[in-house]
């Protein structure tokens, strides 16, 4: 029964990954295309020095997205998970309303909202929490902001599915046991959904780390990412040797991590298991 999701799987993800890498490994025609033989040097020549800053803001704003959405959707997973049927399925649906849009229609109304003229920029002027002549479009934290705006739902949806599996009572027993409320939700709750946290961070990361609309609509040339200079090397300069080579870094620092943790859970499995079979 598996059979047809891993037909789909092999032909569309791992034959065009593998082309991908290989691309990588070769060099640059006179026409941007894909040359003869063999070479490390486009592997390289991403590790130059003008792709380490773009490097490091493609990590940074990964990494920050990430860490922002687990802060946000902790405790909405966690109030989901205690709310009463009929609340739950009303958050439910407004988590779920933003998706039934355009990405483009709603990057395009946080455009909006984040314009000189905008909403959002005229109520902080108001409060005088920012100065007229402040930019609030074509930065890094716009295109955070933005991105947190985006990717939120990913992360909170998986650490409900965990929350709403963990004992509660176990808190109540905390509780009891002279611990507050914000202790017995770290200490208790929080390693309770281990789980959950890890499949919201992935589900939050790798997205995120190959973003490219936001950066190109609310970030500007400052603010590119890997996914912008991937499209510019694609369609623009069509040289596609490089284009694979950084889109093979991409994915490599995306699947690194993922096998670590995987390394990491299947270990700490089998010490489970010998500290059982001690007992």
């Amino acid at each position: 029964m598996t059979l047809p999701s891993f037909g789909w799987l092999l032909l569309f993800f791992l034959i065009p990954s593998l082309i991908i890498f290989a691309y990588a490994l070769k060099p640059e025609d006179s026409f941007g295309g894909v040359g003869e033989g063999w070479t490390f040097d486009t592997i390289l020549s991403i590790f130059d020095t003008n792709y380490f800053m773009l490097i490091w803001r493609t990590l940074w704003l990964s990494c920050l997205t990430t860490l922002f959405c687990l802060v946000l959707a902790l405790p909405v997973g966690y109030q989901l998970a205690i709310s009463k049927p009929k609340w739950r399925r009303l958050l439910l649906i407004l988590l779920v309303i933003p998706f039934w849009t355009s990405f483009l229609i709603r990057i395009f109304a946080w455009k909006t909202l984040l314009h000189p003229e905008g909403l959002f920029k005229k109520l902080l002027v108001a409060f005088h929490l920012a100065s007229p002549e402040a930019t609030l479009l074509y930065n890094s934290a716009a295109v955070l902001l933005v991105m947190v705006y985006t990717y939120l739902p990913f992360a909170v949806f998986p650490i409900y599915a965990a929350a709403s599996k963990f004992n509660f009572q176990l808190i109540e027993a905390a509780l009891d046991l002279g611990a507050s409320r914000i202790e017995a939700f770290f200490k208790v709750f929080v390693p309770g959904i281990k789980k959950g946290i890890l499949t919201a961070m992935v589900m939050v990361f790798i997205p995120a780390i190959g973003a490219y609309v936001i950066p190109d609509l609310v970030g500007g040339s400052n603010s590119e990412m890997i996914g912008n200079k991937i499209a510019q090397r694609t369609f623009n300069d069509r040289n596609l040797p490089q284009a694979s080579a950084l889109s093979a870094f991409l994915g490599l620092v995306v699947l690194i991590p993922m096998a670590l943790v995987a390394l990491w859970t299947k270990r700490s499995k089998v010490i489970e298991a010998e500290a059982r079979n001690k007992e």
